[in-house]
């Protein structure tokens, strides 16, 4: 790929972000779609969220599914944190309490201060592992909560 084909693609990923986050969604599937259909992690977690909740486009929860676990398996931490909640709430796909640990801890591992939280609380409640009170406040030690 030559490097003005590829300025082509981070200004069409730059443009598409933009429309989303300017809630345009209709452009943003537009403009989007394509590049996360090539492989595109950013472009796939937004095509997720669009796909998921109807936002320019048809809902389509396997679409949403698809994108969301394409984009935190090729590394990306609010793909990983998105595809924990999908599991965790069973949303797009079969509630799964340990698959959302496992994707919670993947972006936890990247920082992520909310997949810190969400597994402090998950630890806390039991809510697909043992309940485990130490645990819980060693997450939310690591999302920088004091008290808890």
């Amino acid at each position: 790929m030559s490097e003005d084909d590829k300025g082509g693609l981070d200004m069409e990923l730059a443009s598409g972000i933009a429309a989303f986050e300017a809630r345009d969604f209709t452009t943003a599937v537009r403009m989007l779609g394509p590049l996360a259909d090539a492989g595109n992690p950013e472009a796939q977690y937004r095509m997720a969220i669009m796909m998921q909740n109807g936002l320019g486009a048809v809902r389509n929860e396997l679409q949403a599914f698809k994108y969301m676990k394409a984009a935190a398996e090729a590394g990306l931490g609010l793909a990983q944190h998105g595809l924990g909640f999908m599991y965790m709430q069973g949303e797009c796909v079969e509630q799964n309490p340990g698959k959302a640990i496992e994707w919670f801890e993947k972006a936890a591992e990247q920082g992520l201060q909310g997949a810190m939280t969400t597994l402090g609380m998950m630890y806390r409640e039991g809510n697909g592992v043992a309940r485990d009170e130490e645990k819980a406040r060693e997450w939310f030690r690591k999302a920088g909560f004091d008290e808890f």
